[in-house]
């Protein structure tokens, strides 16, 4: 009888032992399946723009960060709400990952992937980020209640895609960096600044000017032996001069900023960190005036 009960006491143990072997086994299986799913977050290199909004961060490469700048600032010269910016963010986005492509399906091109023979432009036009992000502003603006209506139903309207619903997976990131880089949300774009090119004013100031057209006075002041080249700029609100302020930041690996300022505000460019906004109290800069050092 022992030899009985001891012979189903190992049985039952087997048992165990194997149905939680099976119940590992199935859990790998699921995580393994589960995993072919996931993809990796994208790595950034040291040089990145962030946008940090109630919390939550939004970062764009370099490259990205120049074009998002030049899609906001084209919205504020024409008096576009910042919902407008989101728009055009997630469609550059989807379109050619907020890269100005010379390539694409067939004879698409740019930003937005705009087709010369669907009356979008010239290839040479639609090459340039200002003409196109203002060729998918004047269409945008045509769609009915576009300022209230969901962000990816009005990317569609204008774009006319075969993947409608691909532009809902940007909206998030889009209206966080909307928000920081036409002013809306104030200091709330910052940049790492790694091996930046040589000072260039000239070319940030012809940049601004395209970009913003009447809504800021730029003026330039040419570097001197005791003083580096400024540039400033006087908006026509607050969040004018903050969304200009960023954009000089967005180009300050390409034309050599190393200091904005806005009001009582400074940034100050940096290859090891990613530099954030800080109080200059004994300021008495305007809100409406942002300074550019180069």
């Amino acid at each position: 009888m022992t030899s009985s009960r001891t012979g189903r006491a190992v049985a039952g143990s087997v048992i165990t032992l194997l149905v939680v072997v099976a119940i590992v086994v199935t859990m790998l299986g699921l995580y393994r399946w589960a995993s072919s799913f996931w993809t990796a977050p994208p790595t950034y290199p040291s040089a990145h723009c962030e946008a940090v909004v109630n919390g939550q961060t939004a970062t764009l490469t370099p490259e990205q960060a120049v074009n998002a700048a030049v899609i906001a600032g084209v919205a504020s010269q024409r008096r576009l709400i910042p919902r407008a910016v989101s728009i055009g963010l997630a469609t550059a986005f989807q379109e050619s990952g907020l890269r100005n492509l010379d390539y694409g399906d067939r004879d698409s091109l740019g930003l937005f992937q705009q087709r010369p023979s669907m009356g979008w432009g010239t290839p040479e036009q639609i090459m340039d980020p200002y003409y196109s992000a203002g060729k998918f502003y004047d269409v945008m603006v045509t769609v009915a209640d576009w300022q209230t209506a969901d962000i990816g139903y009005v990317a569609q309207e204008v774009q006319r895609s075969g993947f409608p619903d691909a532009y809902d997976q940007h909206v998030n990131r889009a209206r966080l960096i909307a928000s920081a880089l036409s002013g809306e949300t104030p200091a709330a774009w910052s940049c790492m600044v790694d091996d930046p090119a040589p000072p260039d004013p000239d070319q940030l100031l012809m940049a601004l000017t395209r970009a913003y057209g009447s809504t800021i006075l730029a003026t330039p002041t040419p570097a001197t032996e005791s003083a580096p080249a400024t540039i400033t700029l006087t908006a026509m609100d607050e969040a004018t001069a903050w969304s200009a302020a960023a954009f000089a930041q967005s180009w300050a690996i390409a034309t050599g900023v190393t200091q904005v300022s806005v009001g009582q505000f400074g940034w100050q460019a940096a290859a090891d960190v990613l530099s954030g906004w800080v109080g200059v109290p004994e300021s008495d800069q305007a809100a409406t005036t942002a300074v550019v050092t180069f």
